[in-house]
């Protein structure tokens, strides 16, 4: 049977894809290498690492934050159930995917796919037999894969990748996370609140590349009073697993004396690479950058006629949502609509508590980029929802063009700043001003007030501080 579209790869960009096209009534199948759908992120990623976020959060809050509350609880960690809470909504979300899939009637190949032409697909299938699937169209949608550091082997025991941190069997009394990036950020505050002593190795100078450099430097001192450690500036060079504890070497990035550091478990959290691996690009012409991320042309067609690529493996944020939205374009275009991406509108969030959420520029970028703007900011210690919810670290940033007041980033670390961020973004996407922020009538009392605070505070004007 010949295809109208296979996707190579059901993570959120694929799947989302598949189904959009099979709305505008193409003939769709999926190439997909997992025994589950939904990708990394929804089998190793961003459902299993929200639910330990979630559970982690609750456990430190009947532990520390209840009494204030008048609520008595002396809790005690399961681990084991913990885990098992973890899987059953991993397991909930992946099934879901495969019911809209067959509900969408489209046709999934179990194996490994391998492009070895224009409209032509090779699937290996675990027992090793191969069959080649034919569409007019092929979408590339294999997303990431953990990126190593050289030097230094991951045996998912004592030095483990983002994996092996969503199913450690103990707490680690000493844990040393590698990379401050939202990842280790995450992963490192999950298992600091079930009782490991962790430390964040960072080789630049600072948290959160990328993000507003203000928010990363308040999100670090938020989390070293929640008894982070962090050692900015430097970088592992060695690991020593001979012994009962790990043994790391580390050098100040820009050269220095040495020191030792020892821990129980190692997590590698330095970013992650595309997963183009086997995919048979170079031998079908498809053109790769010094990265090796998928070259494409502004429809995401990749410099083969016929095949297009989306999400991780082309350039961008690595995030599932970006994901999303260039299969449901991809699709589009392919049906002859003007699908599109706004990429100075994505939503980024870091889900440490609290979380850190962004759209948009940063002061930084802004600044690099010579446009003139104003600041808005308003904390959250003056917000009346969350002072009795007892949820005041943090604040609301707007920043606006000078000259017309358009909003051109907005930056919250707050609780619940991931949902809080969409107004804004919706806000940017019709060319919102902070006067439009402003004038915008808020629920009362809600933490969204903050936001419309700091819009106020663009123009000075502020009521509650």
């Amino acid at each position: 049977m010949a295809y109208d579209l296979i996707v190579i790869g059901t993570g959120p960009g694929g799947y989302v894809c598949a189904i959009r096209a099979a709305q505008l009534g193409m003939k769709v199948a999926v190439v997909e290498k997992r025994a589950t759908h939904g990708g990394t992120c929804l089998n190793v990623g961003c459902i299993p690492s929200k639910a330990l976020l979630h559970a982690s959060e609750r456990y430190a809050e009947a532990a520390d934050g209840f009494a204030a509350m008048g609520i008595k609880v002396s809790p005690a960690l399961d681990l084991p159930a913990m885990l098992a809470f973890k899987d059953q909504g991993v397991k909930g979300n992946v099934d879901g995917v495969a019911f809209l899939l067959k509900k969408n009637k489209i046709d999934h190949f179990h194996g490994t796919g391998r492009i070895l032409g224009p409209g032509r697909v090779e699937v290996t299938f675990i027992n090793g037999e191969r069959e080649v699937v034919e569409g007019k169209a092929i979408v590339i949608a294999t997303g990431s894969e953990v990126a190593a550091l050289p030097g230094i082997a991951i045996d998912e025991e004592t030095v483990i990748s983002s994996t092996g941190a969503l199913s450690l069997k103990a707490v680690p009394k000493r844990l040393v996370v590698i990379g401050g990036g939202y990842i280790g950020l995450e992963l490192g505050s999950v298992w600091s609140r079930l009782g490991s002593a962790v430390t964040v190795v960072e080789m630049l100078p600072r948290l959160a590349p990328g993000l507003d450099g203000e928010v990363a430097n308040a999100l670090k001192r938020v989390l070293e009073k929640q008894g982070l450690a962090f050692k900015l500036g430097t970088k592992v060079v060695k690991a020593d697993t001979k012994g009962k504890s790990v043994k790391l070497t580390l050098e100040p990035a820009q050269g220095g004396k040495s020191e030792t550091l020892e821990c129980d478990v190692v997590l590698v959290a330095v970013g992650r690479i595309p997963n183009t691996q086997g995919l048979g690009l170079a031998e079908a012409g498809i053109k790769t950058d010094n990265r090796g991320r998928v070259v494409v042309d502004d429809r995401f067609q990749t410099s083969v006629p016929g095949i297009y690529a989306i999400g991780d493996v082309i350039k961008g944020p690595m995030l599932a949502h970006k994901a999303e939205e260039e299969g449901i374009a991809v699709a589009e275009i392919l049906a002859g609509q003007a699908g599109h991406v706004n990429y100075d509108v994505i939503p980024s969030v870091i889900y440490t508590a609290p979380e850190v959420a962004s759209v948009g520029k940063t002061e930084e970028e802004l600044k690099e980029a010579g446009i003139a703007y104003r600041v808005g900011k308003f904390p959250f210690t003056a917000n009346g929802r969350a002072k009795v919810n007892r949820t005041t670290e943090g604040f609301v940033k707007v920043l606006a063009e000078e000259s017309r007041d358009r909003v051109l980033g907005v930056h919250i670390i707050g609780a619940d700043a991931g949902t809080m961020i969409a107004e804004a973004a919706v806000l940017m996407e019709f060319g919102g001003s902070a006067e439009d922020l402003a004038r915008i009538c808020h629920a009362h009392p809600t933490l969204n007030e903050a936001v419309k605070e700091a819009a106020l505070a663009v123009d000075k004007r502020p009521i509650h501080m």
